[in-house]
């Protein structure tokens, strides 16, 4: 069974193969539905899409085995790789926020392999990307 390690929970949990990253944290008590940068957590842990892959609160960063999981959905992809979609997303675009090609949805996420995972990754709104 793959092996997931949480880096700022400090947690590891092993999971069937190919089951969803979101499913898993929160069996394992994990909330990973988080806010901007510590902000809203709280709220967001009870308010979000409940992993249809909308609301993008969910979002984690896969710092180690990124080819052990599925690839990109077309929902991440909006939310990632596009910086305006048609129809228009209903939460503002990740796509220059930083980490664009290792930042999935956990809702999104299904699990093949041993992967390493960075929970609430930060957005910098002012880094290199955003003005771009």
């Amino acid at each position: 069974m793959p092996l997931v390690k949480f880096t700022n929970e400090k947690k590891e949990i092993e999971v069937p193969e190919g089951a969803v990253l979101r499913t898993e944290a929160i069996k394992a008590g994990i909330n990973l539905n988080c806010g901007v940068n510590g902000y809203g957590e709280s709220i967001n842990k009870f308010m979000n899409c409940k992993g249809l892959g909308v609301c993008g609160t969910c979002r984690v960063n896969i710092t180690q085995g990124i080819e052990n999981t599925n690839k990109l959905t077309t929902r991440e992809w909006v939310k990632f790789k596009t910086p305006v979609s048609f129809p228009p997303d209903p939460i503002p675009c990740l796509a220059y926020v930083g980490n664009e090609d290792t930042m999935r949805l956990a809702c999104m996420t299904k699990v093949m392999g041993d992967i390493e995972v960075e929970s609430s990754p930060d957005i910098s709104l002012f880094g290199e990307n955003f003005f771009s």
